[in-house]
């Protein structure tokens, strides 16, 4: 069955829908009259005996011009030509042809007209009547004054009703379009077939030819049958997917702006209202799109774009809370402004973050034009909040030696990593961190829509890298990977998709993949497992964890924990790969078979699978178990977070790392002491330099002062020893009150 207009585009109401919309009822009035010049000639045939050969011919024109309507069909191209081929040589034929070509007149084409047709129009009426009162609710609801909030109030309720409406009738017309165009096909091919049995009955004189004809009408009798039985089934399905969708979409909330790639890049695009720059201020609704750094909108989809921003780089953004109008923002350049007017305060938000973010990506792009910078020159700035957040010193940036360029190459240099994880793209520029593999930018889009306790995506040109992450990535890698997230897929016999498969093809595998994770080795059912005991008694054992071939000389080579890991369910099994010696691969074989990242282990103090890796001294096992959502500031039963227990250990690097991550310098553990405490009593210099400074730097963040590159080149450098050098974290002194 042909889909000619998809349910989920015609919610959007984008230009795209309504110039679908025009060109389809356009179709719909040519095979309309089309078909009542059809029913016009067969009627003149049945009441002129006298004209009935001319007539005859003129009919059998008529019909091979509607296999001229819409696209090729073969099969109906095939049908009509053997078919009126053979009609023309009976034209004078018995007047029992005319009884049954009355009769086919009537029961396909006539009903067709009257019946068929008159669904599509009154679903064409409602549509446009619904569209109609959604353009005046939506005109009314962004008249309302901002100080009038009873009427403004009353205008939103008319809003998502009006909308509510619009959608329900659209999906609708939808539902009559797509059924009008598929049973505007096998209608006109079961006439043409019904004629010429009617044919093979009355006329022995043209029995030879009629025999001729018989095999292939059989042939198309049964394609006819499987073609409505095909058709009836995908109807009900549309009728039940029609159904579901008003159930769940229709509650009258505006549509979600569009974000999709381009071949400039992301694109968002979606419904605006323009102030004019003339006398009159007049307000207009256009369509607006954010792309190739620039700022465009088009009142329906075939008109060219009016360039607002020719470059994001040379404009700013702000909010317009003295405007007039609700939901107002202005985009100003050096050589003029736009104020703009969303339909609610959550699109207001999406926008100018939206257009922020454009103008960021716009200077990350042109940043890769500069020249190389030279020592000492800023390379970013350490973020701050109330709980002490450190930013990411130690970052890659640029295309200076070791900069980005060099992340990239070091990337896709790991084994199986020059090529996309999920279709095979040569030199995949994007990466899943949390993940470890590398990935094309079209599966980068998918991933980043699943979400990011999916999937979280960074550029390896365009972003900066820590050098932990980029030794987690190489630690990762897609090879890995795939031998625990596609570890069934030959047995089961799917096709991964490739380069050159549709998005589509490549979105139902990654969604498969990673959401459904249909691939994976399947476990048994485990109940409890935030517990911390193991799995309950009488539960089966899990069968032993997939192999992973290791690469010599790196974390992968080491063996597991000695312990038989088949016997424990995904939470134990993260936190025994987290210990000494840590295992990336279990553990993200773990994660996969759905473990939590902040399990606590009963047994052992209720330890997380972070401090197990904090104890390890393992910096990668940590920053991977960080970066899949554990909790930073998670404490045992003594109130010891990982910062205490890296603190206690000495592990500097350990430390350098959680304060990045947003660390609580304030907590105390059951001692009632800080890490800051502990720091002194271990006598670790380098610990207590970090944990001083991290203080400082909240204190003056609470006092609204910027702070100087002190912080960030001492983190920088911490970062840097901790990835490349950390035997030489091991300074102590019992002289620290010079520090």
């Amino acid at each position: 069955m042909t889909v000619k207009l998809d349910f989920e585009e015609c919610l959007k109401d984008s230009p795209r829908f309504r110039a679908s919309i025009e060109l389809v009822e356009a179709e719909v009035s040519e095979l309309e009259t089309r078909l009542e010049k059809l029913l016009k000639l067969g009627n003149g045939l049945l009441e002129s005996g006298r004209h009935y050969l001319a007539t005859g011919h003129t009919f059998l024109a008529a019909i091979c011009d509607l296999a001229r309507l819409g696209p090729p069909e073969p099969m109906m191209a095939e049908c009509l030509d053997k078919f009126t081929e053979s009609l023309r040589h009976k034209l004078d034929s018995h007047a029992e042809l005319l009884d049954a070509t009355q009769h086919t007149l009537q029961q396909q084409i006539q009903t067709l007209v009257k019946e068929g047709l008159r669904g599509f129009r009154e679903a064409r009426r409602d549509f446009w009547r619904g569209a109609e009162s959604l353009e005046a609710a939506l005109i009314h609801n962004a008249e309302v004054p901002r100080r009038r909030a009873q009427e403004a109030e009353e205008a939103g309720t008319a809003l998502k009703a009006a909308r509510a409406g619009y959608q329900g009738r659209a999906l609708d017309y939808a539902l009559q379009i797509n059924v009008i165009e598929d049973k505007r096909k096998f209608d006109i091919m079961e006439f043409v077939l019904r004629l010429v049995e009617a044919q093979a009955t009355h006329f022995q004189q043209g029995h030879e030819e009629l025999d001729r004809l018989a095999h292939y009408r059989r042939e198309l009798g049964a394609q006819l049958h499987q073609l409505v039985l095909n058709s009836a089934r995908e109807r009900r399905d549309m009728e039940q997917r029609h159904v579901l969708l008003k159930q769940k979409e229709l509650g009258g909330e505006e549509p979600e702006p569009s974000l999709k790639e381009g071949p400039g890049g992301l694109v968002l695009e979606g419904h605006l209202f323009k102030r004019a720059s003339n006398a009159f201020k007049t307000w207009s609704r256009r369509w607006f799109t954010i792309q190739s750094n620039q700022l465009v909108y088009q009142k329906k989809y075939k008109d060219p774009v009016t360039v607002v921003v020719d470059d994001l780089r040379l404009c700013t953004v702000k909010l317009c809370p003295d405007s007039d109008r609700r939901f107002c923002f202005e985009v100003v350049s050096p050589s003029k402004s736009c104020l703009l007017q969303a339909d609610s305060e959550r699109l207001l938000q999406l926008w100018v973050s939206a257009v922020q973010s454009g103008i960021a990506t716009a200077f990350s792009q042109a940043r890769l034009d500069d020249s190389p910078r030279g020592p000492g020159q800023g390379s970013g700035y350490l973020a701050t909040s109330s709980s002490a957040t450190l930013g990411c010193g130690g970052m890659a940036r640029g295309r200076e030696p070791g900069g980005v360029g060099h992340v990239a190459a070091q990337v896709q240099g790991v084994d199986g990593n020059a090529q996309c994880c999920d279709c095979r793209e040569p030199a995949p520029e994007w990466a899943s961190i949390n993940l470890g593999v590398t990935l094309c930018i079209q599966c980068s889009g998918i991933h980043r829509s699943l979400g990011v306790h999916f999937s979280k995506v960074r550029s390896l040109t365009l972003d900066s890298w820590e050098p932990e992450l980029v030794k987690l990535m190489c630690e990762l890698g897609n090879v890995v990977i795939n031998q625990i997230y596609e570890a069934r897929v030959e047995a089961m016999a799917v096709k991964k998709p490739g380069p050159s498969c549709s998005r589509q093809e490549k979105e139902a595998w990654i969604h498969a993949k990673y959401v459904e994770k249909k691939f994976l080795t399947k476990l048994p059912e485990i109940r409890g497992r935030r517990g911390g005991r193991g799995p309950p008694r009488g539960q089966p054992p899990l069968p032993p964890k997939p192999s992973v071939r290791p690469r010599p000389g790196s974390l992968r080579s080491r063996p597991p924990p000695s312990d038989d890991l088949g016997n424990l369910h995904p939470g134990a099994l993260l936190f025994r790969a987290a210990g000494h010696p840590p295992s990336l691969p279990t553990m993200a074989d773990a994660l996969a078979h759905g473990a939590d990242v902040n399990w606590v282990n009963g047994g052992q103090e209720n330890a997380t699978p972070l401090i197990q890796a904090t104890a390890a001294n393992s910096l990668l096992a940590c920053e991977f178990l960080l970066q899949n959502g554990a909790n930073v500031n998670q404490a045992d039963n003594h109130g010891r977070g990982p910062l205490h227990h890296a603190t206690i250990l000495g592990h500097t690097g350990l430390a350098c790392l959680f304060l990045k991550r947003g660390a609580d310098l304030g907590a105390r553990d059951s001692e009632g002491k800080d890490p800051l405490t502990i720091a002194m009593e271990t006598a670790n210099a380098d610990i207590v330099t970090l944990l001083r400074l991290a203080k400082m730097r909240e204190v003056e963040a609470a006092q609204g002062q910027a702070g100087d590159e002190t912080y960030l080149d001492i983190f920088r450098d911490f970062s840097l020893m901790a990835s490349d050098a950390p035997e030489k974290l091991s300074r102590r002194s019992h002289d620290l009150h010079t520090l």
